[in-house]
């Protein structure tokens, strides 16, 4: 338990960062109450109230995916929709019949890529036969030749027998070099067709595939929740590809359309924060678009929030706003109490262990809730914001510390 004592001992309370905490020692000659606040790092700001109404904050525009005529309207103009469900149904025969030839050459395709790979397989087969035939042949001359060697030096056969031999071996070796650099030229030959085949087989592929999402397409569905702003089209009416089918307002995500007094006009700046109250809930928003033409002295502007799609936010509801006029951020501040003022340059108590100090400061932007410390103080000092007592401007008061 701590006591303030100011020449005599009364009842006290500290306030020990935004946490009251009551303690207290009993006297004969009084009672006071006392709240300290703890020097932290935070932000600052002041701002101009205004209102506003939540809105839609985007309006989606969906085109016709393909050339078609409109088969069914499944929504009318001011119903709501939850995403996913069908408003406009097209004509899905041309794509049909598109995805349908699109199979028959993929078949086709599909049919000479198994043809190729099966030549493949033969030209092969026929490949290696012909090169162990030229082996086989070359180590016959081989044999022959050295046969012939043997039969030569005993003179059992003429020299040039035995050269036309060599000869006929060199020629067998230029055959089996001219063999094998055909068979790789041809296994890359087919290796290049089945490749080929299937590049086009994955091309053909993909445009099936591109069919098939444009076939779901036609089925032309809400991409998120909203109300139906309007349908461009008529049942059996023909309609191009890419053209304005449906105007749809998305009610996942929200805006605010404010309004101000235009003497607040330089105020209201594009990037600017800005706040709105929703429910107890405060969202934190910048200013986009500011109407250009004042109404009945009054501006209009646009506040985007951060959290668009806040699960309180609900068309055409009011809220109140807050604009961002004057701000610090991550500096020194204490929090306004009874004995801080408004002045530039003053004096507050600091608690120092068994005793409270006086201590000037110097200060910055001043707000009904903080004050910015520029100098005097530092993160973590505890200062006497709020006293019941009057100090008199006591250089240093004493702080008695009592056992619960």
């Amino acid at each position: 338990m701590i006591c303030l004592k100011f020449g005599q001992t009364f009842r006290a309370a500290f306030m020990l960062g935004t946490i009251a905490v009551f303690m207290g020692c009993q006297s004969n000659s009084g009672k006071g109450t006392y709240e300290t606040y703890v020097v932290d790092k935070g932000n600052i700001e002041t701002w101009e109230t205004t209102e506003g109404f939540v809105e839609p904050a985007n309006e989606v525009l969906l085109l016709s995916p393909a050339a078609s005529i409109i088969t069914e309207i499944l929504k009318e103009p001011g119903q709501q929709v939850k995403e996913g469900e069908t408003i406009v149904v097209l004509n899905t025969k041309a794509v049909e019949g598109r995805i349908e030839d699109i199979q028959d050459q993929l078949a086709v395709k599909q049919n000479n890529l198994e043809k190729t790979r099966l030549s493949a397989r033969s030209t092969k087969a026929d490949l290696s036969h012909s090169l162990e035939t030229k082996k086989l042949k070359i180590s016959s001359i081989k044999s022959v030749l050295a046969d012939q060697e043997q039969l030569l030096e005993v003179g059992g056969i003429s020299p040039a027998k035995f050269d036309k031999t060599k000869q006929e071996l060199v020629l067998a070796e230029k055959e089996l070099q001219l063999v094998k650099q055909k068979s790789n030229i041809r296994l890359q030959q087919l290796n290049a067709d089945e490749k080929g085949l299937l590049l086009q087989i994955e091309i053909q592929e993909k445009v099936l595939a591109e069919q098939k999402e444009l076939l779901k397409q036609l089925e032309v569905k809400a991409p998120s929740d909203g109300i139906i702003l309007s349908i461009h089209g008529k049942k059996g009416e023909k309609i191009g590809g890419d053209k304005l089918l449906v105007e749809l307002s998305d009610l996942t995500r929200f805006k605010i359309i404010a309004n101000i007094d235009a003497k607040h006009k330089n105020m209201i700046k594009t990037g600017r924060k800005a706040y709105v109250m929703v429910d107890n809930a405060r969202l934190e928003g910048r200013i986009g678009t500011i109407m250009p033409k004042l109404e009945d002295g009054n501006m209009q502007f646009t506040v985007y929030l951060t959290d668009s799609s806040h699960s309180k936010l609900i068309p055409n509801q009011k809220v109140d706003l807050q604009i961002v006029k004057r701000a610090r951020y991550d500096v020194l501040r204490l929090k306004k109490g009874a004995l801080i003022s408004n002045k530039k340059v003053q004096q507050v108590y600091v608690v120092n262990g068994d005793s409270a100090d006086l201590l000037e400061l110097k200060l910055g932007l001043i707000t009904d809730d903080y004050i910015e410390i520029k100098e005097g103080l530092k993160e973590g000092d505890e200062v006497i914001i709020s006293s019941a007592n009057n100090t008199n401007d006591e250089s240093s008061v004493s702080i008695d510390k009592l056992k619960r």
